[in-house]
């Protein structure tokens, strides 16, 4: 059973997904800009030897990547696209999305695309039409979400209607001369809406967090240990650096102690660093297994992060034994938030 719990956590807007009871995915507004929000920003100063820049933005400095052919001074529309390190610029892309439940309008990319999970050839044929007549032959592209797959015409067509014309608005917008935001970034009970499945039951309403223990995975979640399936123990210790994640076999001391604990913990890994809000650089410092053991942990590692949405790079291993990763950093750590 999925229910999607929509409530408050000191004071800040949260939603919560629950998958058979347990808590699996989890949104907590915060002080910091919206990933989402729109910018037309200002270009600042570049940064040799980076290839970026940094922009001015009415909410401080932002740093945009692979700038070509940005000169200071001149406006750019661009959009966050995660939580900023402490001391660090916002990061920001100039590939704007228009995102919402069934439509992702993107103004630089061109043509009409329906999600590959939506397999039925009908299916397909009836959500191109829509998309089509929606559309037109305009210059911006259209994608359809897997969450288009036997939801009504009209909801679809209203929610492409409402993503293209906000895109236009924007886009007509683009070219003042000073910082300003343009369109705020969804919050936690929005993006709930937008990207979590159906079908759900939902709990709407204070203490709703309280009533299906999701309080009590928080004060859990900003412990650093974490009990593993089969009795292994891990500790998930973020830094300024990088996240350290200890492996330790437990009571375990059979041959496979080591190679069992650490397919837990990969098993594990997504569903952790989402709850946590962790990204950035994450070091796994596994417990001891033969050599010729890492492809099935590479391969377990691999079909956990698969079925997670936010970005992560599997780096690989490192000469000391330790395998890295890179994650986007698309939540703010649990441990920034108020208790």
């Amino acid at each position: 059973m999925t229910t999607i719990a929509l409530d408050h956590v000191a004071g800040r807007e949260a939603a919560a997904l629950l998958i058979g009871g347990r808590l699996d995915d989890l949104l907590i507004d915060s002080d910091t800009p919206r990933p989402g929000t729109i910018y037309r920003a200002i270009a600042d100063r570049p940064v040799k030897g980076q290839g970026g820049m940094f922009l001015r933005t009415p909410d401080g400095a932002a740093f945009l990547r692979q700038v070509k052919g940005l000169a200071p001074g001149q406006p750019i529309l661009v959009q966050i696209t995660g939580h900023a390190e402490p001391g660090k610029a916002i990061p920001v892309t100039a590939r704007v999305l228009f995102k919402s439940r069934y439509a992702i309008v993107t103004p630089e990319a061109p043509g009409l695309n329906i999600s590959r999970a939506i397999k039925d050839e009908q299916e397909r044929l009836r959500l191109h039409e829509i998309a089509h007549e929606e559309m037109g032959e305009g210059a911006m592209g259209l994608i359809l979400r897997s969450a288009c797959e036997g939801a009504a015409d009209e909801a679809i067509a209203e929610d492409i209607r409402a993503m293209r014309d906000l895109a236009q608005a924007v886009l007509a917008d683009a070219s003042g001369r000073e910082p300003e935001k343009l369109v705020e970034g969804d919050g936690p009970h929005a993006l709930a809406w937008r990207d979590w499945p159906e079908p759900a039951e939902l709990v709407d309403g204070e203490g709703s967090f309280a009533t299906l223990g999701v309080l009590d995975a928080l004060d859990a979640l900003r412990l650093p240990e974490l009990r593993l399936a089969g009795g292994g123990m891990a500790c998930i210790e973020p830094t300024r650096a990088l996240v350290a994640v200890d492996v330790n076999t437990g009571a375990d001391t059979s041959p496979a102690a080591g190679l069992k604990a650490n397919l837990a913990l990969a098993r594990a890994l997504p569903r952790e660093l989402r709850l946590r809000g962790l990204g950035g650089q994450i070091v796994l410092d596994l417990a001891p297994m033969p050599k010729k053991d890492r492809r099935l942990f590479e391969d377990a590692l691999r079909a956990a992060f698969r079925r997670d949405e936010i970005e992560t790079v599997l780096a690989g291993w490192t000469p000391l034994g330790h395998y890295e990763l890179q994650r986007k950093r698309a939540r703010l750590p649990l441990a920034d938030l108020p208790g």
